[in-house]
C-alpha cells in the first residue's frame, strides 16, 4: 500500500492535469496465455494482470480517443493513460479482453485487416518456421538467408532475429517473396489461427473497445511508393469499418518510428482519410503540443510494481520524437 501511495504521489507530481497534463499510451502485442519458451521476457497472461492492475490503481485509464479530445481541450485527468494494442492478435480477444473487463479498463485494438479471420504477420511466419523447423541445423544458404544453428531454443531465437533483422526493411513485395523461398525449405506448416477473425473483431467493439486502423499489409511506409500507402492506409480503415460497420477515427504507423519506418508525409495522408489521431512508437508522453497525428507511445516492460512505476515515471520525462 505505501509502495502504491507513493507512486500515485510521484506520477501525480509528473503528470498534473488540464492544460498542463501528460499523456502516458502504452503498446501491447501478444499476451499468450503461458510465457513463450522462445521470447520469456516478453508479455503474457500473468504478467499482463499484474500491469493492468498497478495501472488501474495509479492511472486514470481513459480511452484514447477521449484522450485526444481532453488533450485538445485542456481537460486531461491527472495520471492519464491510455491501452493500445498493435497488428490483432487472436489472444488479444481471447486472453487480454477478460482481463481488461474485469478491471473495469479501455483499450485501442489497432490491426492490420489484411491478416483477420486465417492470415498471418510475415514475421510471424518466420517465428513459427523457426519453432517448428527439424533438427539442429537450419540452412538457407541456397537463397541467401544464410545457415543457422538451431539446436537449443537461444540459438533459434538468435537465428529469428537475425532473419527478420534480415527481411524487415526490404520492399514489401521483395519481403514477402523472401519468406515463401522459407516457407518452401522449412518442411513444416505454420499455424493458421495467431490473428483474430472479424467475429472477435466484433467482440471487442461490443464489449466498448477502440479499433483502430493499422493499414491492410503492415508495410514500412516509408519503403513504399506513396499510393501504395494510401492505398493500405484507406483501404485498411474501409475493411474494418465493414466488419464493425462504425467509424475506425484513430490510426497506428506499421512500426511506427518517426523518419525510420514513416516519413513526414504519412501523417498528412492519414488526416486525409479522415483519422482524428494517430500515433507512432516514439517515447515519451504527449501533451498539448504533441501532433495528434504523431502521438508517442512506449512498451512497458519492467516487472515489479517499483520497477514498472519507475519506467512509467521516466516516459512521462522523455522527449518525444517525430517526423
Amino acid at each position: 500500500m505505501e509502495a502504491l501511495l507513493l507512486s500515485r504521489l510521484l506520477l501525480s507530481l509528473l503528470s498534473r492535469g488540464g492544460s498542463h497534463g501528460r499523456l502516458s499510451i502504452l503498446i501491447y502485442h501478444r499476451v499468450p496465455v503461458q510465457p513463450d519458451p522462445l521470447f520469456p521476457d516478453e508479455c503474457n497472461a500473468q504478467l499482463f494482470d499484474e500491469q493492468i492492475q498497478q495501472l488501474a490503481d495509479c492511472f486514470n485509464i481513459i480511452p484514447l480517443s477521449d484522450a485526444v479530445r481532453a488533450l485538445d481541450g485542456g481537460r486531461l485527468p491527472p495520471r492519464a493513460a491510455c491501452i493500445t494494442f498493435d497488428d490483432g492478435y487472436a489472444d488479444n480477444a481471447e486472453v487480454a479482453l477478460p482481463i481488461l473487463l474485469r478491471y473495469g479498463v479501455p483499450a485501442t485494438f489497432f490491426v492490420a485487416a489484411g491478416v483477420l479471420d486465417g492470415g498471418r504477420m510475415w514475421n510471424d511466419t518466420v517465428i513459427e518456421l523457426v519453432r517448428l523447423a527439424p533438427g539442429e541445423l537450419l540452412d538457407l544458404n541456397e537463397i541467401g538467408m544464410g545457415r543457422f544453428e538451431i539446436g537449443t531454443i537461444p540459438q533459434r531465437r538468435q537465428a529469428i532475429e537475425a532473419l527478420i533483422d534480415k527481411l524487415k526493411y526490404l520492399p514489401m513485395e521483395a519481403r514477402q517473396a523472401k519468406v515463401d523461398e522459407v516457407c518452401a525449405l522449412i518442411p513444416v506448416v505454420p499455424p493458421d489461427d495467431l490473428m483474430m477473425t472479424s467475429d472477435q473483431i466484433r467482440e471487442l467493439h461490443a464489449a466498448g473497445m477502440e479499433i483502430g486502423g493499422h493499414t491492410v499489409n503492415h508495410p514500412i511506409l516509408a519503403r513504399v511508393e506513396d499510393s501504395v500507402a494510401a492505398a493500405e492506409i484507406g483501404n485498411g480503415k474501409e475493411m474494418l469499418e465493414g466488419v464493425i460497420h462504425a467509424p475506425v477515427r484513430l490510426f497506428a504507423y506499421p512500426n511506427g518510428k518517426p523518419r525510420r519506418d514513416y516519413l513526414p508525409q504519412h501523417p498528412q495522408l492519414v488526416k486525409r482519410f479522415g483519422f482524428e489521431a494517430a500515433v507512432s512508437t516514439a517515447r515519451g508522453a504527449a501533451t498539448a503540443g504533441s501532433d495528434r497525428y504523431q502521438l508517442p507511445r512506449f512498451t512497458p516492460w519492467d516487472r515489479g510494481e517499483v520497477r514498472f512505476s519507475l519506467r512509467m515515471a521516466q516516459n512521462l520525462l522523455t522527449a518525444v520524437e517525430t517526423a
